[in-house]
């Protein structure tokens, strides 16, 4: 399987090994609003723009808190079973494009919410995809960043992703720099810089 199929049934793995009111590093939610949250990105077109878009966000919770009052099981099920034929993401390139880092970085929201996480041990095919998930995202959602920002691996790769003076380099695995990307602070990663630099960027938005 793709990864992003692969971190959908590990997810929903985990879903039924917590229950619906574990906590997850997504504020505000635990598991069940987190469970909704990716069934309605799948099934609730009317919905979805709310997920972006402030505006309509009222609309998207509301459908959101429906969803979530549903049995635990269903919900669940439904999570790993995936979208309708007729949606964009049941096509699998579709869903490793679309849906690889939101499983994957959801999957480590709920890991790492949980006492004593660590990560896991080095998947190759994961990490390869975890790198370039990351650098391809790291422009949008490091835009914010006041400093210029380098990714290396320990590994000796690396990639600048946001121009600027001066610059902080973010050392870590792939997965542990995908999650810092989407502002994840549980993560295992060192940062190389002057001290200043490094506390902006640690203050700045990450994420969408």
């Amino acid at each position: 399987m793709g990864l992003a199929k692969d971190e959908r049934q590990a997810l929903s793995d985990l879903f039924e090994q917590l229950g619906p009111d574990a906590p997850t590093l997504c504020e505000g939610w635990q598991t069940r609003d987190l469970a909704a949250h990716l069934v309605v990105r799948e099934h609730r077109p009317d919905a979805m723009p709310g997920i972006v878009v402030p505006a309509l966000a009222g609309h998207t919770q509301k459908v959101q808190d429906g969803v979530a009052a549903r049995p635990w099981d269903d919900l669940v099920s439904q999570v790993r079973r995936g979208p309708s034929r007729f949606w964009p993401t049941s096509i699998g390139p579709v869903d490793e494009a679309t849906n690889s880092a939101e499983f994957l970085v959801h999957h480590e929201d709920v890991r790492r919410a949980q006492p004593e996480w660590t990560p896991r041990p080095a998947d190759p095919s994961r990490d390869a995809a975890a790198w370039k998930l990351a650098t391809r995202t790291a422009k949008l959602n490091l835009r914010k960043s006041p400093v210029g920002v380098v990714l290396r691996t320990p590994g000796g790769q690396s990639a600048s992703v946001k121009s600027g003076a001066p610059v902080v380099t973010v050392v870590g695995e792939p997965v542990e720099l995908l999650l810092f990307v989407f502002g994840r602070d549980a993560v295992q990663v060192t940062y190389e810089g002057d001290d200043a630099a490094v506390a902006q960027l640690k203050g700045a938005k990450r994420g969408l």
